[in-house]
């Protein structure tokens, strides 16, 4: 059931912008014209509601083992990565959360703005989830041909995480936009780099940095009326049916840009949000997102897919600073939209979630860790049903759930099930998650339960 991802193209849309840059296009986009952008929503299918995903990816493979701490297990975690002269944290720096059951857990201290979103039951912690065609003993993955192909390498688990397959070549969240024919110019939006998760059958999608000014230079002077007889020509030029291909697909691509631009000039007095960002990248990114949804949910009813991402999380030395400096950035950024979304009044319409290719090995390699397997993830969102979600692993070096010695744990959750119950959250029927995730049927459960209704 895979679909072709046209790679090639792609390459060639980023080459002809850098061209078209240097004539003095600060940016391109994808769709729509103004006064258009409206009816293309309304396309969408027989949705009543706005709702908006937001994944922000972790780039590097985030050591998700320091994310969260099992305080009434910290004896065997901490020998497991070393002690706190290797890569175990102190256990009296962990920030203390409850579990299920009044367990005790503990938090990185650097996410110490996720503490009171957790306490207010609108932060989930999805717990050793990874990549998995289906549920996986370690008896059947040392026999091959259960698991998933090229483990613990960055670009094929990068591919995987965002495609939720090894045999798909598009991304699962490009495919829930498809569900819903939401192919209007701001459905999937990077704010990062292009990303294969956002793109769908039908959908693909745009990238927009933040700050960028979508527009053509030179079409702002005296008189208007010139002005605008300069834009008219370009619109004509971009449309002339020239008999290639190439070209054609290029002047559709730019002129599709022009559009966007227009709908985001014209509504570009609208601030994101009264809520201060931190003026890092992720904290502009995520300012960005806020931004784009304000733009988007006052059209009415719709569905939006977000792409953010923070990297440096390839820690195979120097981990403890680099991560905690990581984690910081992230866990005030995720603070700042969470209040955002509750400033613009839809907290309960947007959910963000974290992604990464990979953990990273419990034991260290000396002041870093390495490439492994399973890990934890968050979800925030007023529509999130707070709380932990599948359990972490034993810490036995070697052990059941040990792919080797060095604990790369195997999930016992697989990455289709998170989506898939995101996707349900989103409005998919259980048919149509089946069809966005086609593994999905060797799991015992579609949906873990951390979406309320």
């Amino acid at each position: 059931m895979g679909h072709s991802h046209d790679v090639p193209a792609r390459r060639n849309f980023l080459k002809l912008s850098a061209r078209l840059a240097a004539l003095g296009i600060t940016s391109l986009g994808v769709k729509p014209a103004a006064g258009f952008f409206a009816s293309e929503v309304q396309a969408q299918r027989g949705v009543s509601d706005y709702k908006a995903l937001v994944c922000v990816y972790m780039f590097g493979g985030n050591d998700s083992n320091n994310l969260i701490v099992p305080a009434g297990n910290y004896a065997a975690y901490s020998a497991a990565r070393g002690g706190t002269g290797g890569v175990a944290l102190a256990a009296n720096t962990l920030l203390p959360i409850p579990g299920p059951g009044g367990a005790a857990y503990g938090l990185h201290p650097s996410l110490a703005e996720m503490v009171p979103i957790y306490n207010a039951g609108y932060l989930a912690f999805v717990l050793n989830m990874g990549a998995l065609i289906r549920p996986l003993t370690k008896a059947q993955y040392r026999a091959g041909g259960q698991a998933p192909p090229n483990l613990f390498s960055h670009s094929d688990q990068t591919t995987q995480a965002q495609t939720g397959s090894p045999t798909l070549h598009t991304g699962w969240g490009g495919r829930l936009l498809d569900l819903f024919g939401a192919t209007d110019s701001l459905s999937a939006v990077s704010v990062s780099s292009p990303a294969i998760f956002l793109d769908g059958t039908d959908v693909r999608s745009n990238v927009i940095p933040p700050g960028a000014n979508l527009g053509l230079n030179g079409m702002s002077f005296w008189p208007p009326a010139a002005a605008d007889a300069r834009r008219q020509a370009v619109n004509a030029m971009v449309l002339m049916d020239g008999g290639n291909p190439i070209r054609e697909a290029a002047n559709r691509m730019f002129a599709d840009g022009l559009q966007l631009a227009d709908t985001l000039q014209a509504s570009g007095g609208l601030p994101p949000t009264t809520w201060p960002f931190p003026t890092t990248s992720i904290g502009n990114q995520l300012r960005e997102v806020a931004r784009l949804i304000r733009v988007r949910s006052q059209m009415g009813p719709g569905r939006q897919v977000f792409f953010c991402s923070i990297g440096g999380f390839d820690t195979h030395s120097s981990q403890m600073g680099t991560h905690a400096n990581l984690l910081r950035d992230l866990s005030q950024a995720l603070s700042a939209f969470a209040y955002a979304t509750l400033d613009l009044g839809l907290a309960g319409n947007i959910t963000t979630f974290t992604q990464s290719e990979f953990s990273r090995t419990t034991q260290t390699n000396g002041t870093g860790t390495d490439h492994a397997w399973g890990g934890h993830h968050m979800v925030i969102g007023g529509a999130v049903q707070g709380g932990l979600y599948g359990s972490t692993p034993d810490y036995i070096l070697g052990g059941d759930m040990d792919t080797s010695n060095r604990g790369a744990w195997i999930p016992t959750i697989g990455s289709v099930q998170f989506g898939a119950t995101l996707g349900r959250w989103f409005g998919a029927t259980p048919t149509e998650l089946v069809w966005a995730f086609p593994d999905l049927v060797n799991f015992p459960a579609a949906d873990l339960g951390f979406m309320r209704a």
